[in-house]
C-alpha cells in the first residue's frame, strides 16, 4: 500500500508542483491550503508524513505543530517543515515543536524534497 503524504501549503503553484512530484513517485497525496485544513487532514487522513509550510492563512505552521504535539493520535506522524523562514530561531522553534526536519524552500529543488521524504519514510 502506498504511503500517504500530506502537503500543507497555501501557495497554489508550489503545492501543485510538489503534489505532482510526490504522486509521480507513487505516493498517495493529501492537500491542505491552511493550518485548520492541515490539522483536519492529519486527524482524518492519517498521513505517513506531513510537509508543512509555516506561513499559512489562519493558524500558522507553528500552531499546527503545537496542536499536533498535544494529540496522542497525531504526535507520532513525522513533519518536515518546508518554509522560507530560515532564521535560526524559526528553525529551532519548529524542531522544538516536534518537526523531524526543516527545509528552506529556496535552498531545495523538488527532487531534493522527494529525497528527504524517502529518507524519513524508511
Amino acid at each position: 500500500m502506498a504511503k500517504k503524504i500530506l502537503i500543507v501549503e497555501d501557495d497554489k503553484f508550489l503545492r501543485e508542483l510538489i503534489v505532482r512530484k510526490i504522486s509521480n513517485e507513487g505516493y498517495d497525496v493529501l492537500e491542505a491550503v491552511d493550518g485548520e485544513q492541515g490539522l483536519l487532514q492529519i486527524k482524518e487522513g492519517h498521513p505517513d508524513l506531513v510537509l508543512l509550510d509555516l506561513i499559512l492563512p489562519g493558524i500558522d505552521g507553528f500552531e499546527v505543530l503545537a496542536q499536533k504535539r498535544e494529540d496522542p493520535f497525531m504526535v507520532s506522524i513525522p513533519v518536515i517543515i518546508l518554509s522560507n523562514l530560515g532564521q535560526k530561531e524559526d528553525v529551532d522553534k519548529g524542531l522544538s515543536l516536534g518537526a523531524t526536519d526543516y527545509l528552506i524552500k529556496a535552498h531545495f529543488t523538488p527532487g531534493e524534497i522527494i529525497e528527504k521524504v524517502r529518507n524519513h519514510l524508511k
